[in-house]
């Protein structure tokens, strides 16, 4: 019997109550959110019971949102695979601007050590438990996170990247 998302969201919301919310389809995909503190909890559950199994950890990434409310300026999203019924999942957990803290997954999964490591060098993201959280591709003695929203993408003192030399015009009506 093929595993649907309805059976997924069921057994969680039956497991987890209030701690897993906003399930829906995107992209054919199904997606939830967890509140950060469960995360783990949730992931072990996804991973160890027979009837789910999502044992293949596909990736971490980090998301920000500087316009969102403070206390969900950013996100951890995990994609989950359950190889046998070839079901693919994908869980956010969103995390406060000023402290960004999630408990790590990597004591589940072995991947997602150099996953959070990645999602904490460009994001600032600190995963709590990891056992080697220092940056992967960044230079250690950066003291910025580059993919966060925060940074003008161009200098401004840059006379080439002036915005009529690529057809894009100042409207100062």
């Amino acid at each position: 019997m093929a595993l649907e998302s309805l059976d997924i969201q069921n057994k969680l919301q039956d497991t987890f109550g209030e701690k897993v919310k906003h399930f829906r389809t995107e992209y054919d995909m199904f997606v939830f959110e967890v509140e950060s503190p469960s995360i783990v909890e949730v992931m072990r559950y996804l991973k160890e019971d027979p009837s789910l199994n999502f044992n293949f950890l596909t990736d971490v990434c980090g998301v920000h949102y500087p316009e969102s409310p403070v206390e969900e300026q950013f996100c951890v999203v995990y994609h989950m695979h359950n190889w046998f019924e070839n079901k693919r999942i994908r869980i956010k957990a969103f995390l406060s601007g000023e402290h960004p803290h999630i408990e790590t997954v990597s004591n589940l999964f072995l991947s997602a050590d150099w996953q959070e490591r990645e999602t904490y060098d460009f994001y600032g993201i600190h995963f709590d438990g990891h056992p080697n959280l220092c940056r992967i591709l960044n230079m250690d003695e950066m003291i910025s996170f580059p993919l966060r929203k925060e940074f003008p993408m161009e200098d401004s003192g840059r006379t080439d990247k002036d915005d009529r030399f690529f057809g894009r015009t100042i409207n100062n009506a």
